[in-house]
């Protein structure tokens, strides 16, 4: 089967005619062409009619006019290649006509290779390519593109440009000098590095933002956390001064009885009662001033823990060894509230029953705190999803002042 185009054996390009190959071998100093039975691509635009020898050239065609739609017509435009060396190249229509006196050589300009090996990987054929190199002056691939799109319908487009000898050399000087080009450059790199430093500033800006209002966050949260510390502390020490107040008066008022108790084996004549107990109607009155509100946790902790002594006040020791076996209950949960061992206590044990146990209030302490019973009454229980941080730290607290406060449990 005849050839139907000439293959170059260094780049792969399929070309028409002898006389691309020569253009192409000129351009390019590639000499390996061969015969080949693959026909050069011949892409029709079905709506102007516009050929295009590869698909970038109609991926191109079709962006400019929008048109999407190409009839294949490469195997009714496929024809046997002829090896016939052409004895004369054609002139360009736009090039100026040479003087008639003078027979002047007309040769290919020289363009810019690499650009042209580009523009050939793009799917575009080696005259156009030349063609646009040479009109946009070698100046850069995206020039030569452009030059494509807006000559594209030129009907010489596909034929390469030709001009005399003593011009060649003129045609392929840039269309910028290199000081121009040394020029255009630094202000390209002036121009990024003010982008940049514009977008580090904006970046700066914005990362400040996030810091000051992180630190806003903080300090807030900081503020709300000392706030609901002090008035926790300032109720505890409350707590503690009426509790010394009670039991001061608890003991005066036990004076004052042992006093008279005294006075009547003596025979004595009994003080005015009404110097003996001056405060108790006044006491009385306050109290009945007072709204009525539901106890809350914190106040049957303390309660109870109150309870618990006065039962049992004539053995400070044992009462003193319960506070503190219920403090290291509510301490170790407290510091361990993902362990078991320390939500779980057996109630026939019998170190819980002489510690805590046995005594009146113990039990009642425990279930305040979350505590329940399970598995028949065996075991005393606090669920995980039950242990209330806030309790427990209300139970340590009483705890704590019932174990140091010296009048506690008096009244």
């Amino acid at each position: 089967m005849a050839g139907l185009s000439l293959k170059c054996g260094d780049c792969g390009a399929l070309l028409r005619s002898v006389q691309e190959a020569q253009d192409h071998a000129e351009l390019t100093s590639h000499s390996n062409f061969s015969e080949s039975t693959e026909a050069v691509l011949n892409l029709v635009c079905a709506t102007c009619d516009k050929p295009c020898r590869s698909k970038t050239e109609s991926d191109l065609h079709t962006k400019r006019t929008g048109h999407s739609e190409f009839t294949d017509k490469t195997a009714e435009a496929a024809e046997p290649i002829s090896l016939e060396v052409p004895k004369a190249a054609p002139m360009d229509a736009n090039e100026p006509a040479a003087d008639a006196s003078t027979s002047t050589e007309m040769v290919a300009p020289e363009v810019d290779k690499k650009i042209l090996e580009e523009l050939e990987a793009m799917g575009f054929p080696r005259a156009r390519a030349t063609r646009a190199l040479h009109y946009s002056g070698n100046a850069s691939l995206e020039a030569a593109v452009n030059w494509v799109v807006e000559h594209e319908n030129d009907p010489d487009i596909d034929e390469m440009p030709m001009v005399p000898v003593n011009s060649k050399a003129e045609a392929s000087k840039p269309s910028l000098t290199p000081e121009e080009v040394k020029q255009k450059a630094q202000e390209l790199r002036e121009r990024a590095r003010k982008k940049k430093e514009e977008e580090e500033k904006i970046a700066e800006r914005e990362r400040e933002k996030e810091r000051i209002r992180i630190g806003k966050e903080l300090l807030e949260a900081k503020r709300i956390e000392e706030e609901n510390e002090r008035k926790r502390l300032m109720a505890l020490r409350k707590a503690e001064k009426e509790e010394e107040k009670r039991a001061r008066e608890k003991v005066r008022q036990k004076l004052e009885e042992d006093k008279a108790e005294r006075r009547r084996k003596l025979g004595l004549p009994l003080e005015d009662p009404a110097t003996v107990k001056p405060s108790a109607p006044v006491v009385e009155e306050k109290k009945s001033m007072l709204p009525v509100r539901p106890a809350t946790k914190q106040e049957q902790m303390r309660e109870c823990l109150r309870s618990l002594k006065q039962n049992h006040k004539d053995d400070d020791a044992k009462v003193k060894r319960a506070f503190q076996t219920l403090l290291t209950y509510v301490g170790n949960v407290a510091k361990n509230p993902g362990e078991e061992k320390f939500r779980k206590i057996r109630l026939n044990n019998q170190t819980f029953q002489d510690r805590v146990g046995s005594l009146e209030g113990g039990i009642r302490f425990l279930e305040l705190c979350g505590f329940e019973k399970i598995e028949s009454d065996e075991f005393f229980f606090l669920a995980r999803d039950k242990v209330d941080m806030a309790v427990l730290n209300s139970a340590g607290s009483e705890l704590t002042s019932a174990i140091n406060n010296p009048f506690f449990g008096v009244l």
